[in-house]
Formats: C-alpha cells, sequence, structure tokens
C-alpha cells in the first residue's frame, strides 16, 4: 500500500508540474522527486494528446481547418502553463552569450530577448501550419502521441548528459534522481503504439523527432557547459514540433 501512495503521489506531483490541471491529492517530495515522477512523463503526454484530440473533433465541427488548429495549439500551450515553451524561449536568447557564463547568466533572466520571442512566434506558426495541413483522418494520433513524444526527450537525453550547474536548480535535482530505465521503456512503448497507429512510417516519424529533439538538447547542452532545465524544456518542445512537421510531410506524400 505504500508503494502505490508512493506512485500516486508521483503521479499528483507529475500533473502538477507538467500541466495546469487542478489534480487532488497529495504530491511527492524530498530532494529528487521530480526526477523520480519521470516514468509518468510520456503518460502525462498521453492524457494531454487524448484531451487535444478531443478539442480537435469538437472544435473541426463548427471551425474551419486552420483555425480549428490553431485554437487546438493555443489550448496545448495553455494547458502546460507554457512551461516547455519558457525554456525554448531562454534558450533561445542564451545562444547570444559570447562566452559559457554569459549564456547561463542569460537564460536564468526572467526577461524574454528578441530571439526568444523570434522563436516563439516561428515555433508556435509551424505547429499550426503543420497541425492545419494534416487529414483528419491522421490528426487524431499526431495529437495523441505529439505530448508523450515530446515528454520522452528529458529521459532519453538526462542520464547521458551531466547537469551544467550540478546541485543547482530544478533540472540538475531532476537529472540526479532521473531513473535510466525510464527512457528505453517508454521508448519501445511509444514506439510500439506509433507502428500501431500509423503503421512502419508512425514508428519512423517517432524515431525521427525525437533524434530532432534530443540533438537539440545536446547542442544546446554543448553551449552551456552541461543540461539545464531550459535545455530540456526546449527538447520537449522540439521534439513536438518535429512530430508534427513529419505527419503534415507524409500525410502530404500519402505515406500515413
Amino acid at each position: 500500500m505504500i508503494g502505490w501512495a508512493r506512485w500516486i503521489a508521483s503521479l499528483v506531483l507529475a500533473a502538477r508540474f507538467l500541466t495546469i490541471v487542478p489534480v487532488p491529492g497529495r504530491e511527492a517530495g524530498g530532494p529528487g522527486a521530480l526526477g523520480r515522477a519521470a516514468w509518468w512523463f510520456p503518460a502525462i503526454g498521453l492524457a494531454l494528446g487524448g484531451g487535444l484530440m478531443l478539442a480537435d473533433r469538437v472544435l473541426a465541427a463548427f471551425v474551419p481547418p486552420l483555425l480549428s488548429a490553431g485554437l487546438v495549439v493555443v489550448i496545448w500551450k495553455v494547458a502546460t502553463g507554457g512551461l516547455h515553451l519558457d525554456g525554448l524561449a531562454d534558450c533561445l536568447d542564451g545562444l547570444a552569450g559570447m562566452n559559457t557564463e554569459r549564456r547561463l547568466a542569460i537564460m536564468r533572466d526572467s526577461r524574454i530577448g528578441v530571439f526568444g520571442a523570434l522563436g516563439l512566434v516561428l515555433c508556435l506558426l509551424i505547429a499550426c501550419a503543420a497541425l492545419s495541413g494534416t487529414p483528419a483522418s491522421a490528426r487524431a494520433p499526431i495529437l495523441l502521441l505529439a505530448p508523450a513524444l515530446g515528454r520522452l526527450t528529458p529521459l532519453l537525453v538526462g542520464p547521458r548528459v551531466r547537469p551544467a550547474t550540478p546541485g543547482q536548480g530544478i533540472g540538475a535535482g531532476f537529472l540526479v534522481a532521473l531513473p535510466r530505465a525510464a527512457g528505453p521503456v517508454w521508448l519501445t512503448g511509444l514506439l510500439v503504439l506509433a507502428w500501431l497507429r500509423l503503421g512502419p512510417t508512425g514508428a519512423a516519424m517517432a524515431a525521427g523527432a525525437l533524434v530532432a529533439g534530443t540533438a537539440g538538447v545536446i547542442v544546446l547542452a554543448r553551449r552551456v557547459g552541461g543540461l539545464t532545465g531550459d535545455a530540456l524544456g526546449a527538447g520537449v518542445e522540439l521534439s513536438e514540433l518535429a512530430w508534427l512537421v513529419l505527419g503534415a510531410s507524409c500525410a502530404h506524400r500519402n505515406l500515413i
């Protein structure tokens, strides 16, 4: 019973961290709690994807495809509190720094700069365009899997790259306690799910999106001397965006 209580507490923590949904219950606490809760991250992503599927279906009955796609993306980002968009913006601003120390200082600044603002605009525009260009028959599985694949990215790259500031910040605490098995287990499950919903092309798309996201995180980590929470958040956004673009492209060529 104690074991189940800990799992539920970790689920509550993961849901509250990744979304703005008011989840009842007691959340896990203490050092490394968020890292241990990472087992639930892709599951939260699937739940979010299911909600986006429902929203898309309802909106499609009342508004044109482009507007529907835009509203779905708005719901998506609002439901997550813009958590990962903030990380992406901070990383893009930080890249303008002349050295590692300056880049980290810029990323810690709560203010958004030109590069961050431009990156957010382009990210959201591409997401809306990709989703609106995906036919209705493929949008459901695309939306279901997008948030889960995004939230798998930190689980894959986290155990393999050292933190930029060990012992400091949420990202460092997350990385210390992150279970190494969570990434491979969820990777297998989501690739199988992508295959079942979209065939072999879907599994290849999922792999490609994860490669794009992890590559982006590694590039950012090299620029600041290691992983940060912002870089992990940026990786979530990059994997989601790559998945949407690949989905629209493959659907355009009748591959899914």
